[in-house]
């Protein structure tokens, strides 16, 4: 299994702070049936900056350590970057870090509960220059959620999502559990990930979540997502379906 949003990096963002907790972490994530994790710390998110160069360096350290400890898990390099208007720019100038460094696939994080009005024209820039932008757990946006016709607007135009593993599984609460399964009813999800940050609070929940998918809808849903996982880290070309809006029920005829 691939885990394509993971923050396993020690002592870079929110997520493990040391080496000690990315070996548990780590050790977590082969015992849910994962061995390929993308280690992607946040960038530009207000909080943190975590430019390629660097990231590729302690990946390398990283997946020493996990050789040393015989923990069959592989680390590749990636980065969650918040979305802001110099990203292409950046990326350009060798700062922003792509899915396993394949130049094609690039993971945008938006502001929980903002759409910045220059996403449309920036997701336009990014495919001209050969990427493709994955947004990342949109299910957890709130703009999202009330207008998904947004949603709906940016994958007919070529972006991709990635719903999060603990959004399936309820974490976050009946409303985002919810938009999570209208999301991959409406053929806007196209990954799954765990956006892990430790073994506690925000584990991987990758198996119970992938054991939901299959009871629901069947193993095609489930190989669909693993194929995603695995032509993003190749940078190849991933499988889609025709997107649909998301229908909302009507309330005494109202909507």
């Amino acid at each position: 299994m691939i885990d394509i949003h993971c923050h396993i990096l020690p002592g870079v963002d929110d997520g493990a702070q040391t080496f000690e907790d990315s070996i548990l972490m780590a050790k977590e994530a082969a015992s849910q049936g994962i061995d390929i994790i993308v280690a992607t710390p946040h960038h530009h998110n207000g909080r943190y900056i975590n430019e390629k160069e660097n990231i590729i360096e302690l990946v390398d350290k990283l997946n020493e350590r996990l050789l040393e400890e015989r923990i069959p898990i592989t680390i590749l390099p990636g980065q969650e970057s918040r979305i802001y208007g110099e990203v292409l720019e950046d990326y350009l100038t060798n700062k922003v870090l792509t899915l396993n460094n394949t130049h094609k696939y690039i993971l945008i994080e938006f502001p929980s509960n903002q759409i910045p009005r220059f996403t449309e024209q920036l997701f336009f820039d990014v495919q001209a220059n050969g990427l493709t932008p994955v947004i990342v757990h949109p299910e957890r946006n709130s703009i999202l959620i009330k207008n998904p016709h947004l949603l709906y607007k940016f994958v007919s135009q070529g972006a991709l999502t990635q719903v999060t593993a603990a959004s399936l599984v309820g974490q976050f609460g009946k409303k985002i559990k919810k938009f999570s399964f209208d999301l991959i009813d409406s053929n806007l999800v196209h990954v799954l990930a765990s956006d892990a940050h430790n073994v506690s609070g925000r584990n991987f929940n990758m198996k119970e979540a992938e054991d939901i998918i299959k009871s629901k809808y069947g193993q095609e849903v489930l190989y669909f997502f693993h194929e995603n996982a695995n032509a993003m880290i190749k940078g190849e070309r991933c499988f889609t379906y025709p997107p649909e809006e998301i229908k909302r029920k009507k309330i005494l005829g109202f909507l």
